[in-house]
């Protein structure tokens, strides 16, 4: 075929290729049943080029050079970030008991459910599930898995930026206020607004490998800053008349927080709707498989993850009591210098984290519009794509800045299924473990503790939204706390 091809090259050399093959094919008198099987193969051989180009130039599949360490830094980017502020707040809702409990068994949930996701992510030899539908659509068909796991993703990487739009200018705000005292009051419109003016440049990088130095920069800043919240919370000292008992008035109220406070643990642990992202971007042979580099990277970002969710929560709770904040970095006031760096440092953090978890959106919607409605994969697609989604993700974040419901309520309604059960779910559909083994048995608690945590911290969350917005004015300034 390829000789064919030359040939007809050569011959017409002002034709596109299929005027010249066809011509080349009547001058040699094929006959009409060798002509249109050679038809057939050029138009599949043309299709297999065209999605070849697509591929390499969608940002999930457009490199796979990655080394293990990337896997480390990306997953900490992901995971650390916004949640680990407000630990000690949750800590304050749930109690010593129930905080410490919750916060250690979602530790090694999460971290047993990220390795099903990597063993997964090469299950069928030769193939490699590089996007978390394409699991979803081997597990449940092709169809079915799109409906069960793309709508759970979208809601959560958007969901994700949103949040971290209204926290990247919520830590603007507070090193403004901290570093000029004296200085005019700034709405926190402006603030997600400058926020988001980064991202409009930012988004434009092709792929998971063109972010890896904004990854390993924003991973640094997410160990800095958390080390700086537990160090300067133990410098502070344990507060006057501190108090360890839960603070609302009314059972109610108390039961309800208790819900919030698990989606913000959930919330915490958050970077499986990544990981298959982040794992295709590994080199994979039968010798060397990726799930070796990524689960090593996996394992080294855990353990950092550890320290810095543990002494945070623990000591952030212990210093203030039922009086911190949702955000531990508001209740540490002094040194001044110290707690404008470490939101200096959350800044950078989430511009990495919203990066993190944009590339997959942005891949969603390019392969959407390149593949089914034949767009052409090109620069003005892409500028057009990433430039409208941070607008809209900016335009959420101005309008719903509601910092803890927010995380209780994403935390609830999409992170618990896609990060505690659902990789459970696909395990239990594709490798079907033997029933009341082990493996069954473990899986099965999952998804209970899963479900119960999806139910009760989406209706905590959905609760603190409402009792916010009563007292906060569209696009005037921070929604006021509730008591």
């Amino acid at each position: 075929m390829e000789n064919l091809e030359n040939e007809a090259l050569n011959g017409h050399p002002n034709s596109s290729l299929a005027e010249k093959t066809n011509d080349y094919m009547i001058d040699v008198g094929f006959t009409k049943q060798e002509k249109n099987n050679y038809e057939s193969n050029f138009e599949i051989q043309e299709k297999l080029e065209r999605e070849k180009r697509i591929d390499e130039w969608l940002p999930i599949t457009s490199k796979r050079n990655a080394k293990w360490w990337y896997s480390a830094f990306h997953n900490i980017t992901a995971m650390v970030g916004a949640g680990v502020l407000g630990l000690p707040y949750a800590m304050s809702k749930l109690g010593w008991g129930p905080g410490v409990t919750i916060l250690t068994i979602s530790w090694i949930i999460t971290l047993y459910t990220l390795w099903q996701m990597v063993e997964m992510h090469e299950m069928i030899p030769g193939k490699r599930f590089d996007r978390y539908h394409e699991l979803g659509q081997h597990a449940f068909g092709k169809k079915l898995g799109l409906y069960i796991v793309v709508p759970q993703q979208l809601v959560v990487e958007i969901g994700v930026n949103i949040v971290y739009m209204v926290t990247g200018g919520t830590s603007l705000q507070k090193f403004h206020n901290t570093v000029c005292s004296s200085c005019k009051k700034i709405k926190l419109t402006y603030f997600i607004m400058i926020f988001a003016s980064v991202h409009f440049v930012l988004s434009h990088l092709p792929n998971f490998n063109s972010i890896s130095g904004l990854s390993l920069a924003a991973s640094v800043m997410s160990f800095s800053y958390s080390t700086i919240s537990w160090a300067a919370s133990i410098d502070k000292g344990i507060q006057e008349n501190v108090q360890y008992g839960y603070k609302s008035h009314s059972k109610a109220g108390t039961t309800f927080d208790f819900f919030n406070a698990l989606g913000t643990i959930a919330f915490a642990y958050a970077g499986h709707n990544v990981v298959l992202e982040i794992q295709a971007t590994i080199p994979s042979t039968p010798q060397k498989p990726s799930k070796v580099p990524m689960w090593r990277g996996v394992v080294v970002a855990y353990i950092i993850v550890a320290f810095c969710y543990f002494p945070v929560a623990i000591i952030g709770y212990l210093v203030f009591g039922n009086e911190v904040k949702d955000n531990i970095l508001i209740s540490l006031e002094k040194p001044k210098w110290l707690i404008a760096t470490a939101n200096l440092f959350v800044v950078i953090h989430v511009i990495g984290s919203y990066q993190i978890y944009a590339m997959p959106v942005f891949d969603m919607i390019e392969t959407l519009l390149v593949k089914k409605f034949k767009f052409e994969p090109n620069k003005l697609v892409r500028f057009v794509v990433r430039n409208v989604y941070v607008a809209f993700t900016m335009f959420i974040a101005i309008t719903f800045p509601f910092f803890d419901g927010l995380l209780g309520f994403f935390g609830g309604f999409v992170f618990a299924p896609t990060t505690y059960f659902l990789p459970c779910i696909l395990w239990m559909a594709i490798k079907k473990p033997k029933k009341f083994g082990l493996s069954w048995w473990t899986n099965w608690i999952c998804i209970a503790l899963g479900l119960c945590l999806m139910i009760l911290s989406s209706l905590g969350g959905l609760r603190r939204i409402i009792i916010e917005a009563k007292t906060y004015k569209f696009y005037s300034s921070t929604p006021s706390p509730s008591n």
